[in-house]
């Protein structure tokens, strides 16, 4: 018998979290747990084709986020807008987010790390920090305290305590999640990101050589793959 729970995944840009935490969230899913995403941005600042029109490249984030999530098991996707290289742990982006949680009610948030890590500076983007930050102050105080955004009580929003939040890319991690199973799925939805995969010539080849190198460092048996977290009990 699946037995979940309820969990909010907020990131700052489509894609991350198929980089990030991919193959645990097909996990849960599996599991029984229902899984919502917040993200923060549209991704306005990405892809590779001059040829594409800036103004198109929201609309075409969007729906490649939309097809991965799909493919995770996942069909509650909300973006928030926010500017893509200009995000910042702003009052505006707390409130969006409290309003999110408050609205999701989640036992469980996976977000991005607040902490810059410097072995792998490209999972360290000033957005993906700033919505760490935001995530965790929405977490603590805002979506918990019934005072707090007052707009968010008058929309009918009560205040919400979430139990844990899961980071990753943080610099000292201390969950290692096995997702050997889930590889297939995580790589599907990561292929789903047309737009952002040009550099990468083997995109199976690279997540299974990062996933490897996490389990090892996990202590996991040969052939495994992992992603990692620091879990953060929030009582």
């Amino acid at each position: 018998m699946k037995a979940g729970g309820r969990a909010l995944v907020v990131t700052a840009h489509p894609d991350d979290v198929d980089f990030g935490a991919g193959g645990t969230i097909a996990g849960w899913v599996d599991q029984g747990w229902d899984v919502s995403y917040c993200i923060c941005t549209d991704g306005d600042a990405g892809g590779f084709d001059p040829s594409v029109a800036r103004s198109e490249i929201p609309g075409i984030r969007r729906g490649e986020q939309l097809r991965a999530a799909k493919r995770l098991g996942v069909r509650d996707v909300r973006f928030l807008g926010f500017p893509d290289g200009a995000l910042t742990a702003s009052l505006p982006l707390r409130r969006d987010i409290a309003r999110v949680i408050r609205e999701v009610r989640p036992e469980r948030i996976l977000c991005q790390s607040y902490r810059r890590h410097l072995g792998r500076i490209r999972a360290s983007h000033p957005d993906h920090l700033a919505a760490g930050e935001a995530t965790l102050c929405a977490v603590y105080p805002d979506a918990r305290n019934p005072f707090a955004f007052p707009e968010l009580a008058a929309e009918g929003l009560d205040a919400h305590v979430v139990a844990e939040v899961w980071l990753m890319a943080d610099p000292e991690p201390d969950r290692y999640v096995d997702v050997t199973a889930w590889f297939g799925a995580k790589l599907e939805a990561l292929l789903c990101h047309e737009s952002q995969l040009a550099e990468i010539e083997d995109p199976a080849e690279v997540l299974s050589g990062w996933m490897s190198s996490t389990a090892q460092a996990g202590g996991m048996a040969p052939g495994a793959l992992a992603e990692a977290f620091r879990v953060i009990d929030t009582h």
